[in-house]
């Protein structure tokens, strides 16, 4: 729709491209910047998404980098071998990503952004309490450090500048300095377009993330131009804006704009989000699916 754009938010990278027969004719030209690949991965749907220059960033509204959506499905409600396949694709992504990002190893400080008491908020938090953290052992005990063959794991959960006062940019940089991690991964929750994604996609990737954007929020991002090392966002979409909600209705029931009462009615809905029924139950499980993924990925277990 041709007044819509304003209305329409999203996290996600593989809702903000560009139809793919648009794609695939710009594909032939040579000129659209972007690279889009889709596969089926352990009965998963995998999108990559390569944003290679500036002409691709005007295009997605994303940076350069590399965006990986796997659409996993309702993991709450599915068979443990499903949730294991899962947990298995999203390690294998994360450590592919860690490995170009970040060769040779090193330390790794997950930090889990959000409002551990808002439920759609707090997939972070609750991703951190599950993660096994090693760095205290290779402090106290280096022969025992050793034994494990693991990586040198620390993870914190920063909270939100409203409960802290402090940009949560800020409080991850000390931790960074504090702990001299080769790498950082941070998980989030975000903004989709389609409800249908709610908590049944999870993105990955290399190019940080701006906590609090998918709802308008304006705090400093944290990326590798702010800390100094790589960053790497797992974020999974738990809310819709209620106005691209309606807007993204009116498309598919073929409006070509939309008419200037309903702007009003929009304007005055922009502080409103729609999240799933069941958040809290979505939300841990996609919380302890994120956390063995990055478990099994730097620690093999």
């Amino acid at each position: 729709m041709k007044n819509a754009k304003k209305y329409i938010r999203t996290d996600l990278a593989a809702e903000s491209m560009p139809p793919l027969e648009t794609l695939e004719d710009a594909n032939i030209a040579g000129d659209s910047g972007i690279l889009y690949n889709e596969e089926t991965i352990g009965g998963f749907k995998v999108e990559t998404l390569k944003v290679i220059n500036e002409r691709g960033e005007a295009v997605t509204g994303r940076p350069v980098g590399t965006y990986v959506t796997i659409s996993v499905g309702k993991l709450w409600i599915a068979a443990d071998e499903q949730i294991e396949a899962a947990i298995d694709i999203i390690a294998d992504t994360l450590r592919e990503m860690a490995e170009q990002l970040a060769p040779g190893g090193g330390g790794v400080l997950v930090c889990g952004l959000g409002n551990r008491d808002i439920t759609s908020d707090a997939i972070g938090p609750l991703a951190v309490r599950e993660i096994t953290v090693t760095r205290h052992i290779k402090g106290s005990d280096t022969r025992l450090f050793e034994l494990l063959g693991a990586r040198e794991i620390s993870a914190i959960a920063p909270g939100v500048v409203g409960q802290t006062g402090i940009e949560t940019l800020e409080l991850v940089r000390g931790a960074v300095e504090n702990s001299g991690p080769s790498l950082l991964v941070v998980i989030d929750a975000l903004a989709a377009r389609s409800t249908d994604r709610l908590a049944a996609t999870i993105q990955l990737c290399d190019t940080g993330i701006s906590p609090g954007s998918g709802i308008g929020g304006s705090r400093k991002a944290i990326n590798a131009e702010q800390l100094g090392i790589p960053v790497i966002a797992i974020g999974v979409p738990t809310i819709v804006d209620s106005s691209t909600l309606v807007c993204d209705a009116l498309e598919k029931a073929g409006f070509d704009d939309i008419p200037q009462s309903l702007e009003e009615v929009l304007e005055n809905g922009r502080s409103f989000f729609v999240s799933r029924g069941d958040s809290d139950i979505s939300v841990q499980a996609l919380s302890s699916v994120i956390a063995s993924a990055i478990n099994t990925a730097f620690l093999g277990n």
